[in-house]
């Protein structure tokens, strides 16, 4: 992430606000946030100062957030079987997940694979309410109640999904909504005061906060899943362990300035659709994945047919411009992504991920669309630009 380099990699990972490096650093000479000295008082300020932030993000309570090691962590404590109600215990029998959904909501958390339902989307991205709607319609409730998990913001397409028109659904069933926020806060206006699931879950490397701390947030802590972690006391008993509060402040001072960034989504859509311009004129054939629907205005997923992402990849890199070939967790991978597969796209070349972020700029996209006539030009497409 030099000055030397394009980064276009936003939704794999923010480049750090020096904000929140500041906020990182001070805490990082702080005592222990549960000791009841002066010193601990001062670190659990830091704390609270940070959950009130989170908080606000969404238009949620500050003791409704629970900080975690990451999105992964708190979908894996989300996603349980087993929860409380007050003192009685709270039983989900299914857990159903959307086929587009991030790794780390569709593997399950801890429900038994037998337990885990799919339901689909369509050749844009956006959930199959009437699939939905379907499957919730033959959940046995003897059995236990029925647990939802889906995205907001595909990570990969950027296409959002009717988040609401899901909740009416899964509440209709008698269920609970668990809601991927990830890709989308900070980017499009959600609050979970409004009938937009249950409990979201965040993390802080997404809006330019530190990595390796997350946290979910609930509508209320009547209903909470059993703990993952268990030992101390912390975050009210839902997360145990020593709070790492230089990744805490650091994700509160981030999420202070992405709750005050939504004046920057034109600049980045503009930017946005100037890349797919460049693209389309290069590579007229290209495609450019949910394209049709509303999507993240910094977010385009293309596939040029003929030509694999890795190939395509290896080519930015080269030129000096960072993207990526789908999510950060899986772009390892030959052909094309989960994601595609469920929109019914399963063409061998894959794609590419361009993401933008506040700091984009012109000259950015500019360094963008003279790699792609570089390419262009050595598959004997468009001559390169004088």
């Amino acid at each position: 992430m030099t000055k030397t380099r394009t980064y276009l990699d936003y939704n794999a990972s923010a480049p750090l606000l020096a904000e929140a490096r500041a906020a990182a650093i001070a805490a990082l000479d702080s005592a222990n946030p549960s000791s009841v000295h002066s010193e601990g008082r001062a670190a659990r300020q830091m704390a609270d100062r940070a959950r009130r932030s989170v908080a606000a993000l969404v238009g949620g309570e500050a003791e409704h957030v629970i900080f975690t090691s990451g999105a992964t962590e708190a979908a894996a404590t989300l996603l349980s079987p087993d929860w409380r109600m007050g003192r009685s215990a709270l039983r989900f029998s299914k857990l159903y997940v959307c086929e587009a959904d991030h790794a780390c909501t569709l593997g399950g958390g801890r429900f038994d694979a037998g337990d885990v339902v799919r339901f689909g989307v369509d050749v844009n991205g956006i959930a199959d309410l009437a699939g939905l709607e379907s499957v919730l319609a033959q959940h046995d409730r003897e059995a236990g109640l029925p647990l939802v998990a889906v995205h907001a913001a595909n990570n990969e397409t950027g296409v959002i999904q009717p988040v609401q028109e899901i909740a009416r659904v899964v509440k209709a069933a008698g269920g609970v909504l668990i809601v991927d926020a990830v890709q989308a806060v900070g980017r499009i206006s959600i609050e979970i005061t409004n009938d937009c699931g249950d409990f979201f879950i965040l993390s802080a490397h997404k809006i330019g906060g530190p990595k390796g701390v997350g946290a979910f947030v609930g509508r209320s802590d009547l209903m909470m899943p059993v703990p993952l972690i268990t030992g101390g006391g912390q975050e009210k008993g839902h997360r145990a362990g020593t709070e790492n509060l230089s990744g805490i402040a650091g994700f509160g001072a981030a999420a202070e300035i992405a709750a005050a960034g939504f004046d920057a989504m034109d600049a980045m859509r503009n930017l946005r659709d100037k890349a797919e311009a460049a693209l389309l004129q290069q590579f007229p054939g290209a495609i450019i994945h949910g394209k049709s629907v509303a999507r993240l205005a910094n977010t385009s997923l293309f596939t040029i047919p003929g030509l694999k992402a890795e190939t395509a990849l290896i080519a930015f890199d080269l030129a000096g411009i960072a993207v990526s070939s789908g999510s950060a967790c899986s772009s390892g991978r030959v052909g094309p992504s989960h994601v595609l597969k469920a929109m019914g796209f399963d063409a061998e070349e894959g794609a590419i991920r361009l993401s933008t972020g506040p700091e984009t700029t012109q000259a950015d996209i500019g360094r963008f669309e003279a790699a792609l006539a570089d390419i262009a030009a050595r598959r004997g497409g468009r001559p390169k630009a004088a």
